[in-house]
């Protein structure tokens, strides 16, 4: 027997090692209609019978636009347990910011802090900056890339911490294909000395008014040489939360 309380939501077996997804490439402030853009999106899911488990999205994603700029944070959150004891739990901040130097040329800078029980990180913190192109600009079709350096604090499960540079480089498409349906792709890398974190995620969300969407999700990351409390180098998550528009 499944119920879902408070709000519809489902979450695949890959759950048990969810990831965050990546904070996407910046919204183009070109492109702006309103000076802010949120979304806040919860998704709950109670599985009781022969197994008992439970599943819990959260986050909040707001966008300020200026002119040429924009300027993004977000917070998430993620839990899961079966028969009661945790399999996943993560919580991430981000922010961003983007100026535009011309209709398809800009610049970025990303600030995240990732924390996930299960990876075998106590912590990470990256930061990273660079140069961005505007490929497609829609509707219906948007196309961004990003590529920069960075560096990026380890806090390890084990103890100790080490500071590895990277190079960042980021992909977002959106396709609106109807009045109400959006199909997005966004990934994500960073690639170092110590190892290469890839994320992805790929989502439908169809509004159902003005105000609530329907989201449904699937994400992947990949750590090809993760810390040794790591559960596995990959990790996915599927999942349908309700979104709510500010």
């Amino acid at each position: 027997m499944a119920a879902s309380l408070g709000i519809a939501g489902l979450t695949g077996a890959g759950m048990a090692q969810a990831q965050l997804e990546d904070f996407e490439v910046m919204d183009n402030p070109a492109q702006a209609e309103k000076p802010f853009e949120g979304t806040a999106e919860l998704g709950y899911n109670k599985i009781s019978g022969n197994s008992n488990s439970e599943s819990l999205r959260a986050g909040v994603d707001m966008t300020w636009f200026r002119q040429a700029w924009s300027y993004s944070f977000k917070a998430a959150a993620k839990s899961a347990s079966d028969n009661d004891e945790t399999s996943a739990e993560e919580y991430l901040v981000a922010g961003r910011t983007r100026y535009n130097l011309s209709a398809s040329n800009y610049l970025f800078g990303l600030a995240r802090w990732d924390k996930d029980r299960f990876s075998g990180y106590d912590s990470q913190s990256t930061l990273a900056g660079g140069y961005g192109r505007q490929l497609l600009s829609g509707p219906p079709h948007s196309l961004a890339v990003e590529v920069g350096p960075g560096v990026r604090h380890d806090e390890y499960e084990e103890g100790g911490h080490d500071n590895v540079g990277l190079l960042y480089a980021g992909l977002d498409y959106d396709w609106q294909f109807s009045e109400t349906s959006k199909f997005s792709q966004s990934l994500a890398t960073e690639a170092s000395d110590e190892n290469i974190i890839g994320r992805s995620e790929t989502a439908l969300t169809v509004a159902m008014n003005d105000t609530l969407a329907l989201k449904v999700s699937y994400e992947v990351e990949f750590n090809d040489s993760p810390p040794p409390g790591a559960s596995s180098q990959t990790d996915t998550a599927t999942g349908v939360s309700l979104v709510y528009n500010m």
